[in-house]
């Protein structure tokens, strides 16, 4: 059971080592970034530009929006605070 023989004609796969070694040439010889380091780019990029126009269209609403009503406080709540205060409801 000699299978080695077989395969004595073959040629041997690549190198591992001479694909690295292709691939570092290729990224530094073109004097790119690292991938890696472009997707934080992009991503940080885009989320600043997220919060800054979001901050812009709050102090935009701000100086354009009406302000708010407030709810209008029922006869028994005025008069409950004015009990508090001392001072009588008028008609007692």
């Amino acid at each position: 059971m000699d299978y080695e023989g077989d395969f004595d004609d073959h040629i041997p796969p690549p190198s591992f080592d001479r694909m690295t070694n292709l691939g570092k040439d290729a990224v530094v010889g073109k004097g790119g970034f690292n991938p890696g380091l472009i997707v934080l780019l992009v991503v940080g990029g885009l989320l600043l530009l997220f919060l800054i126009g979001n901050y812009a269209l709050y102090l935009y609403a701000q100086k354009t929006l009406p302000p708010k009503k407030k709810k209008p406080i029922s006869k028994k709540k005025m008069k409950r605070e004015r009990l508090k205060q001392g001072v009588s409801a008028p008609g007692e």
